[in-house]
């Protein structure tokens, strides 16, 4: 496995036509405010869409932040509340907020990360169904009952020293992982819940071409 850091805590499928959405710009990113075991396989929606186009019903907006170092690996931590597993970062996407804000806001929350570059964008929404146990989690933990989550997913290049790593986040949030690493698209894949594999594999096949 690659380089890896801990932080002490607790000891039917439509594919858009639409081409790969590139970005230019360089992000440091400012203070935002604060806002709020293995599983089979689900199924997987692609839905064309732009950024701010609405997702499907049903489903809770979402981000997700495919990171990548100068070596083309790419950042995961390891969730606290499931074992073994490990994701890229994602988050929430607050009412009226753009997506790619959203997803500068999360990774910040979650890993500590305020330098960044944007490179790309999935140009459509991807979107996964939650399995029954976990759904009725969520329920309670977000207050709504939601089918699963349509995420928008951006290609970020990490331009930072790894010191700003810091999976205890900015503060605003609790904690969600245990340690973090930079992996290939197979050990992404491979270390992610079943439910989720659809979506990343998806995502990774999209970004190829930048993380060859």
């Amino acid at each position: 496995m690659a380089l890896s850091r801990s932080v002490s805590l607790y000891s039917p499928l439509h594919r858009s036509s639409s081409p790969l959405i590139p970005f230019k710009h360089n992000f440091i990113f400012p203070n935002y405010p604060c806002k709020p075991s293995k599983f089979t396989q689900h199924p997987l929606c692609l839905c064309s869409s732009s950024s701010m186009d609405a997702p499907p019903e049903g489903y809770r907006r979402n981000v997700g932040i495919c990171l990548i170092n100068s070596s083309k690996k790419i950042f995961a931590a390891s969730r606290l509340d499931i074992p073994n597993s490990w994701q890229m970062p994602q988050g929430g996407i607050d009412e009226g907020e753009d997506p790619k804000v959203a997803a500068i806001r999360e990774l910040r929350e979650e890993t500590g990360i305020a330098s960044a570059e944007v490179l790309a964008e999935v140009p459509y929404w991807l979107t996964y169904d939650f399995p029954p146990d976990v759904r009725e989690k969520l329920k309670i933990k977000w207050g709504g009952d939601w089918k699963g989550q349509a995420q928008k997913w951006f290609l970020l290049k990490f331009t930072g020293k790894e010191e700003e790593i810091n999976l205890l986040g900015d503060g605003t949030e609790e904690p969600e992982f245990g340690e973090w690493s930079w992996l290939t698209a197979e050990q992404i894949i491979d270390q992610a819940v079943d439910f989720k594999k659809p979506v990343y594999k998806e995502v990774l096949t999209v970004f190829a071409p930048h993380l060859q």
